[in-house]
């Protein structure tokens, strides 16, 4: 669900603890490996100091090996496409799943991002915006489910669960009144690779003020318009920058279907936000509540399909 934004946090990597052989002991010439403590995911991830060139390692449990394996392809994929990322380099499993990439240098976009102009953002945004396009170019694998009966099965456990959780948020009967009333749209649409998690805090600005895009672990495959539900983050943070992002998408406006087809997206994620928020503690609770707000007052209680951050 939704980002915590950490102060990046370094340590030093015990090798001897997880297997890496790696010497960190600062000397000339010799790799320096440092803890990254920051983000959601359960891998391990270091930054691997070297006269040869910086790296990525992400550690990962030995029962992943299947699932990190299709990250580190599709990753490849993507990197194809000549999308900027942290490019795959090389897959191990031992006791455990050791995948290495490049680094990405620079800061988190959303740390840059409330420092440059309006002008700015919004072209960074456009710029995310195509290599959005270029992620979904990569077509799903075959499905045995339709994206109608895929999504429409969420929608209903996403209901299902909310109805059943202690806590709920004023105005809900009106995002679940959207919910039901357009779930026909699902009808017909078609499934790519997705990202999984694309917001600005997965995106980093180099010196250059050039994008890349990190954190694929999230990565699924299902309507490309849905890989937009979490543009809600980017919004609150730069509409500007949310606004390009779409023109970028669609060198120009978006059609009207989508802006239905990413109301109902967002509509269905709002739902799942509390009983998420429930396991992290009463200031993710208030967190969820106020972004449930947030929605309602873009859409104006689920009234119009396009959001007021946009083109603000």
């Amino acid at each position: 669900m939704r980002l915590r934004t950490f102060k990046k946090s370094w340590s030093e990597a015990d090798s001897a603890s997880n297997g890496i052989m790696f010497a960190a002991d600062g000397k000339m010439g010799a790799p320096l490996m440092k803890q990254i403590h920051k983000g959601w995911s359960d891998d391990k991830k270091y930054l691997i100091e070297s006269e040869q060139g910086n790296q990525l390692l992400r550690v990962a449990r030995l029962e992943l090996a299947g699932q990190k394996r299709q990250e580190f392809n599709w990753m490849k994929k993507v990197a194809e496409l000549g999308v900027p990322i942290s490019r795959p380099l090389s897959f191990q499993v031992t006791n455990e799943v050791q995948s290495y990439f490049t680094w990405c240098e620079g800061r988190d976009a959303e740390e840059v991002l409330p420092l440059l102009t309006k002008e700015e953002q919004y072209e960074l945004g456009k710029q995310s915006g195509i290599y959005l396009q270029k992620i979904h170019s990569l077509s799903a694998p075959d499905e045995d489910l339709l994206w109608e009966e895929k999504f429409s099965r969420k929608i209903d456990r996403k209901i299902n669960v909310y109805q059943q959780c202690p806590l709920s948020f004023e105005g809900d009967e009106f995002v679940i009144r959207y919910i039901e009333e357009n779930r026909h749209l699902l009808k017909d649409r078609p499934q790519s690779f997705q990202h999984g998690d694309y917001h600005t805090g997965n995106m980093i600005l180099s010196p250059n003020r050039e994008l890349s895009i990190i954190d694929f672990n999230r990565f699924d495959f299902g309507d490309p318009w849905e890989d937009f539900n979490r543009i809600v983050f980017t919004a609150e943070l730069s509409p500007a920058f949310a606004t390009g992002q779409l023109h970028g998408y669609f060198n120009g406006e978006p059609p009207e279907l989508f802006f239905r087809l990413l109301t109902l997206y967002i509509a269905t994620n709002t739902l799942s936000g509390l009983p998420w928020a429930m396991k992290f503690g009463q200031a993710e609770i208030e967190v969820m509540r106020e972004q449930a707000k947030q929605v309602q007052n873009w859409y104006q209680n689920m009234t119009k399909i396009v959001p007021t951050w946009y083109r603000a």
